[in-house]
C-alpha cells in the first residue's frame, strides 16, 4: 500500500534534515542550477588597464626578489570569483614581472602555461635545456611537467602576462610539483632548435609525440605571427566578428600547442565594425598593438595595449576599432570540444 503524500513546507524540510545526516541532499532542489537551460557563468566582465596596473608590479619589484617568490605574479582574479585565484572558471591569468639580472628558478608542475610578452624585450625563458629570447608579442609555452626557468640579462624590467590551466587542475585533484636542484637548468640546445626541427612543416624522422601532447615548439615569434595576418588580410574580407582571426597550433599534429588551453591572435582592421559572438568558452584577451572597444553583454570596455580583458561564457561580444588593434586571447576550447560540448553562435 502507498504511504500518503506529505504535503507542506515543513515536512520537507524534516525530511532534508534526517536525509542530511546520511550525506545526501535532493537533487530536485538543486536541479536547475546543476542543470541549466543556458550557461550561467559566475564570472563576470573585467578589464585590467596595464598603465594603472604597472605602478604596482614595479613596486613587487621593490618588495620581494624573484628568487624569494619563486614567480612574482599579480593574480588577474576575476570580481566574481573573489578567493578563487581564478579569471574564468578553469584558467588562470596574472602578470609577471623579471627585474634584471633576476632568475626565476627552474622548477616544473603538472599544470600547463603559457606567458605573452607584454612590456619589454631581453629576458629568456628555458624549457628542457633550450632558451628562447622573448620579446613583446611573442607566446611561449611551458607544457606540463617540463623544467623551466626565466632569467632577464637585459637592462630593463620583463612582463609577460601568464595563462595557467590551474583551476582544472585543482579541480581534477591532480596537482603535483618539483623544484629543481639547480637555479638554472643547463643549455643543452641552440636558441632555436625546437623551430627548425618542428616549426617548418618538417620533423624530424625518429619524431614521437610528447606524453603531456603540446607542442614540439614552444615559442612562437610575433614577428612571424603579424606576418601571417597580413598575408591573410591581403587575400579576403574580414570575418563578421572576428576581424582576421588565426589559432596557434601544434605543427606535428595541427592541434592546439596544449592539451588545456587554445590561443589565437586576431587583427582588427583599421574601422573594423563587429557583429555580435558567443561561445562557450570563456576567453582571456591581451592587446598587443592598436585601440578599440568591446562590448560585452551590454558593458563597453575601451582597450589600449598592454591592456587584459576578460569575456566570461556565453556572454554575447563585439569589437569596435578606429585605429585598428591585434589581440590574443586564450581559453579551454581544447577539453570542449573534446568532450562534444563546445558551442558558438552569432546570435
Amino acid at each position: 500500500m502507498n504511504q500518503p503524500f506529505l504535503d507542506g513546507k515543513s515536512a520537507r524540510e524534516a525530511y532534508y534534515q534526517q536525509i542530511k545526516t546520511l550525506s545526501m541532499t535532493p537533487l530536485w532542489e538543486s536541479l536547475s542550477v546543476l542543470v541549466p537551460e543556458r550557461p550561467r557563468s559566475p564570472c563576470v566582465p573585467h578589464l585590467w588597464r596595464y598603465d594603472e596596473v604597472k605602478p604596482w608590479l614595479m613596486e613587487s619589484g621593490r618588495l620581494i626578489t624573484a628568487q624569494e617568490a619563486v614567480r612574482r605574479v599579480l593574480i588577474l582574479e576575476n570580481p566574481g570569483l573573489p578567493g578563487s585565484s581564478a579569471i574564468t572558471q578553469s584558467l588562470y591569468a596574472g602578470l609577471q614581472l623579471i627585474l634584471p639580472g633576476e632568475v626565476a628558478p627552474s622548477h616544473r608542475h603538472t599544470q600547463s602555461a603559457l606567458r605573452l610578452i607584454v612590456d619589454g624585450a631581453g629576458a629568456y625563458t628555458a624549457v628542457e635545456g633550450e632558451r628562447v629570447t622573448m620579446f613583446p608579442g611573442d607566446f611561449i609555452i611551458t607544457p606540463s611537467w617540463t623544467w623551466h626557468d626565466h632569467g632577464n640579462d637585459a637592462a630593463e624590467p620583463v612582463v609577460w602576462l601568464d595563462g595557467l590551466d590551474i583551476p582544472i587542475v585543482r579541480f581534477l585533484d591532480c596537482g603535483f610539483a618539483e623544484n629543481d636542484t639547480q637555479t638554472s637548468r643547463t643549455v643543452s640546445r641552440a636558441e632555436g632548435d625546437a623551430q627548425a626541427r618542428y616549426g617548418n612543416n618538417l620533423l624530424p624522422i625518429e619524431y614521437a609525440p610528447a606524453a603531456n601532447g603540446a607542442s614540439p615548439v614552444f615559442a612562437y615569434p610575433y614577428a612571424r605571427t603579424r606576418e601571417s595576418l597580413e598575408h591573410l588580410s591581403r587575400n579576403g574580407p574580414p570575418h563578421a566578428a572576428h576581424g582576421y582571426k588565426m589559432q596557434y597550433i601544434n605543427p606535428a599534429t595541427g592541434g592546439y600547442p596544449m592539451p588545456s588551453i587554445a590561443t589565437f591572435v586576431q587583427w582588427l582592421p583599421k574601422g573594423f565594425v563587429g557583429s555580435d559572438y558567443r561561445s562557450t568558452d570563456g576567453a582571456v584577451f591581451s592587446a598587443i598593438e592598436g585601440r578599440g572597444s568591446v562590448r560585452i553583454d551590454g558593458q563597453t570596455f575601451a582597450f589600449g595595449p598592454r591592456d587584459t580583458f576578460v569575456v566570461p561564457a556565453w556572454l554575447p561580444y563585439r569589437f569596435d576599432t578606429d585605429e585598428g588593434a591585434v589581440l590574443f586571447s586564450f581559453s579551454d576550447r581544447p577539453l570542449q570540444r573534446s568532450l562534444g560540448i563546445w558551442r558558438e553562435t552569432m546570435p
